[in-house]
């Protein structure tokens, strides 16, 4: 078997919609979008927090985001660490990055020797930029896992994590990576007071948009999100939201809109909560008033390709 192919999808969506992207197993060919965490914070929902893996011909290069939970979803997909090019963070909250520590960890038993480079937003009076969450969590001195601080040092592990603060003017889309076909830009995104950025992943022809957690407010997601192949949004509130929810998360009509005006050819919604699970039906009423493409309502190891 090809190491890292993605042969453990065990878990993707029976029901298919007949155009567009359609969540099935990873074939391991081509470029492939694996959802590893569906859900949010709730461990009711049974589903691993935020996490997604960007498949190459059957190797895991991109990680976005790291979840509670998807560290195992990683090892049932068939990833490997020594594959991954990059791992993208869109904010610091625990369900987007608690699984992190379990992944470098993991990482100690392969034969990874190149840098691992880790990118995502700059810090606040909230939260710690990304490189200080980083050696807060590997620091050889300090480091809650200290006993990991290798990682940190050039020479001392048998690779080092490289990581890097974006820092963004408001509307600015910047490229922070590019290796061959592949690049990555992002932009600044809104989630109340938490420091947050959306990412895009264009590879070999084909686009993918991740919101994460964002209310949709201040333009650039749809700016970032302009004729991508899949957008990657999240559905953590109901149309109802208002207060705190709302100023952290968008609902329906606004992920419709947003989908709407970027012109993606495809919507998958995750981050799914119990506050909208069982409101499919609603939800995607609310999104088809402006949005006319494909909507998937993602589950765990889900994966999703683009016909060329």
């Amino acid at each position: 078997m090809i190491p890292g192919f993605p042969a453990l999808c065990a878990f993707a969506l029976s029901v298919f919609i007949p155009v567009g992207a359609t969540a099935k197993p990873c074939t391991g060919t081509g470029i492939e979008l694996q959802v590893l965490g569906s859900g949010g914070p709730e461990l009711q929902t049974k589903r691993a927090s935020a996490s997604y893996i960007l498949w190459r011909d059957g190797h895991a290069r991109v990680l976005i985001d790291s979840g509670g939970g998807s560290a195992l979803r990683f090892g049932e997909a068939g990833a490997v660490m020594t594959d991954l090019d990059v791992v993208l963070f869109t904010h610091l909250h625990a369900d987007h990055t608690a699984d992190f520590p379990a992944l470098i960890k993991s990482s100690f038993f392969e034969d990874r020797t190149r840098p691992l480079l880790v990118y995502g937003p700059t810090g606040n009076v909230y939260f710690p930029a990304t490189t200080a969450f980083v050696k807060t969590m590997f620091g050889p001195d300090a480091g809650a896992f200290r006993y990991l601080g290798g990682f940190l040092v050039p020479g001392k592990a048998n690779y080092a994590i490289e990581t890097h603060d974006v820092k963004l003017d408001e509307h600015e889309i910047k490229r922070v990576f590019s290796k061959g076909d592949m690049t990555i830009s992002t932009v600044a995104v809104q989630h109340g007071a938490v420091p947050a950025i959306a990412w895009r992943i264009d590879v070999a022809g084909r686009s993918f948009i991740f919101s994460g957690d964002t209310n949709g407010n201040n333009g650039n997601l749809e700016k970032l999100a302009q004729g991508g192949d899949i957008l990657v949004a999240h559905n953590a509130v109901p149309e109802s939201a208002v207060g705190i929810e709302r100023q952290l998360h968008m609902p329906p009509s606004v992920i419709g809109r947003i989908a709407a005006n970027a012109a993606v050819q495809n919507l998958v919604l995750s981050h799914r909560m119990l506050r909208t699970l069982g409101r499919e039906s609603e939800t995607r009423t609310l999104i088809e008033a402006t949005y006319h493409g494909p909507i998937n309502f993602a589950d765990d190891l889900d994966c999703f390709a683009v016909a060329r």
